[in-house]
């Protein structure tokens, strides 16, 4: 499981790039193989051979070889980690600005009125 910081580093840095969220998406359907992976895409064999292995090295991809077929699903473990990590971040920010919220009430409340200018 991806629980430090490098471990999410890896994920958020595999994640950052467009073609290999794609390929998340299209596994997170089931399984593939490279080959089917790879007819999606309109680059080269050997891309997506070396995304494959930046979203493995992350943890997010699993690779099981039998002879010459790879056959590629997600490891969940990995995108869990992640998003237990920005789910933390998201309470976090929520109860902040819900703190700012209730202190502009309180101040607002309790504000002299302003006298208006003619």
């Amino acid at each position: 499981m991806v629980n430090n910081s490098s471990g999410l580093d890896a994920v958020f840095a595999a994640l950052s790039d467009p073609t290999r969220r794609r390929i998340v998406e299209r596994l997170a359907r089931g399984r593939l193989t490279v080959g089917e992976i790879a007819s999606e895409f309109s680059v080269s064999q050997p891309a997506i051979s070396k995304h494959l292995k930046v979203l493995e090295r992350s943890g997010l991809l699993e690779r099981e070889i039998d002879g010459r077929v790879h056959r590629c699903r997600l490891e969940p473990k990995a995108m869990q980690a992640a998003s237990t990590w920005i789910e933390e971040q998201r309470r976090y920010w929520n109860a902040a600005f819900e703190r700012l919220d209730a202190y502009f009430e309180r101040t607002t409340e309790h504000a002299p009125e302003r006298k208006k200018r003619s």
